[in-house]
């Protein structure tokens, strides 16, 4: 499952905020995102992946304040323990037998202040700097240029901002990968009808060139003719008046 929410920029304009339900939805996003998604993450800490889908040929530079805090937010609201620490928790408390328990209950309180922490740090970069390989565990990522990262403080939960954007949820199944290739089929069919029209552009430049180039050269032969004309229409007077010089 996916779960979108909706956010609106003073300037105006509707964009999508999305976020997987667990971790295996993460690496779906994380493998079919595209490269209008923005990813932002806790920084050096286990936290929800949370997306913003900018219209196409937007930067992280057209992001406005409004928008960034919504999204940062809503990192900030979901950075709390997931049932999948409980289970760590448990199976770790069995493998040790009660031994380095402090550890393992400190572990666990981090995990269960994380919604209540202030002043924590939100990374958020394009989807193509994403950095995924096969060493990596699920739902981990690097990046590919960490001078493409930056860095947001988020001081604490801004429960008006939250609540906003709770109202907005929805949950949806989504099939990520076919959603991908639906994008990259449109964008093929959107660069061959491109190229297409890029091709009929230069034939009619061509065809417009070859037109001028040959109404050049026809007037060139007309003033040809012209010139030859009245060379021999002064030829022709000039042996009129001899003629009639040689008659008196």
């Amino acid at each position: 499952m996916v779960l979108y929410f909706s956010t609106r920029s003073e300037s105006g304009g509707e964009l999508t905020i999305f976020m997987g339900l667990d971790k295996h939805e993460n690496e779906d996003l994380i493998k079919y995102g595209l490269p209008e998604d923005i990813w932002f993450h806790v920084d050096k800490m286990s936290s929800a992946h949370v997306y913003l889908r900018l219209r196409k040929g937007q930067t992280m530079d057209d992001i406005s304040e409004d928008v960034l805090q919504d999204c940062v937010q809503l990192v900030k609201s979901q950075f709390h323990p997931r049932q999948e620490y409980f289970i760590l928790f448990d199976h770790l408390h069995r493998v040790y037998c009660g031994r380095n328990i402090l550890a393992l209950y400190l572990m666990l309180f981090c995990y269960l202040a994380g919604n209540k922490v202030n002043n924590i740090d939100v990374v958020y970069t394009p989807w193509s700097n994403l950095k995924k390989t096969a060493s990596m565990d699920v739902g981990q990522v690097g990046f590919h240029n960490t001078k493409m990262v930056r860095t947001v403080r988020v001081d604490k939960r801004n429960n008006d901002i939250v609540n906003r954007l709770n109202k907005t949820k929805v949950e949806r199944k989504t099939d990520l990968k076919a959603e991908r290739e639906a994008v990259d089929a449109a964008e093929r069919t959107e660069k061959k009808h491109q190229q297409r029209d890029k091709k009929r552009h230069e034939d009619l430049e061509r065809l417009e060139k070859e037109k001028q180039a040959e109404l050049r050269s026809y007037k060139g032969l007309m003033v040809s003719e012209n010139m030859t004309s009245n060379k021999q229409i002064a030829s022709g007077n000039k042996s009129m008046q001899e003629m009639e010089e040689d008659f008196m």
